[in-house]
């Protein structure tokens, strides 16, 4: 239950669970049942959307200027820094809502280009339902890999797997959802278990590779730590690690 709150709690979460809702309601008022096959399409997309967000956006290298770099501490980097902080372990509204809306503005014009008549449903089954549900299982397992409590044997398998990028190599496993490992595997960005014995941990891993005292890091630590309830002892504490 504690952790469904922890859940809810997180501001987009609610507007995508709005977002299933008007999925459903869509491919059930409106859709045929070969609609609903598109769903694991949605499933297989969100996969990718995760991994290249991860990997290609999230990790990009630190921007100089601090503005910039804010906006990438609290979309990840701040989540690397305190990785056991519940109010980083989600996505921001501001980064998920916006991802939506262009994937629905994608999805609904090729689908448009090539049966027009079949948009709405189509994008409601690839997007709204697959898409959206795959988007709120990740949040679900990265949330679980971060908390000290009881799991299942997938959830323990996921844990694993993502505790490998955030204290051994954050170049590595940018998936988070079950079943996201074959990209990894296919993109190489996997570790398998005999490199991973003689591989030695990065240093400052938990800054992503910078100084813990960098003045963007220390900048940003200070900016939000209200927001993210850091204590001032966590905030120096980082900066001396």
């Amino acid at each position: 239950m504690a952790r469904w709150k922890l859940l809810i709690s997180h501001p987009s979460v609610p507007v995508m669970l709005a977002a299933v809702a008007l999925g459903f309601g869509v491919l059930i008022t409106s859709g045929a049942t070969w609609h609903w096959g598109f769903v694991l399409l949605g499933i297989g997309v969100q996969m990718l959307n995760e991994y290249g967000l991860h990997r290609f956006v999230f990790h990009l290298p630190p921007p100089r200027r601090q503005w910039a770099f804010d906006l990438l501490y609290q979309a990840h980097y701040g989540h690397h820094d305190f990785p056991t902080h519940p109010k980083l372990f989600f996505a921001p509204i501001w980064v998920a809502v916006p991802m939506l809306l262009v994937n629905l503005a994608v999805v609904y014009g090729i689908v448009w280009l090539c049966l027009p008549t079949q948009a709405l449903p189509l994008t409601a089954a690839i997007v709204l339902v697959g898409g959206v549900l795959t988007f709120l299982g990740y949040e679900w397992f990265h949330m679980t890999a971060h908390l000290s409590l009881r799991k299942s044997r997938l959830e323990t398998y996921v844990t694993q797997l993502h505790n490998q990028h955030h204290f051994r190599d954050f170049t590595k496993w940018f998936h988070v959802s079950p079943g996201g490992e074959v990209i990894d595997r296919v993109m190489g960005t996997a570790i398998d278990r005999e490199s991973l014995k003689q591989q030695q941990r990065i240093d400052f891993i938990r800054t992503l590779g910078l100084s813990p005292d960098d003045p963007r890091l220390i900048a940003a630590r200070n900016r939000f730590s209200g927001r993210y309830d850091l204590s001032d002892a966590e905030v120096r504490r980082a900066a001396n690690t």
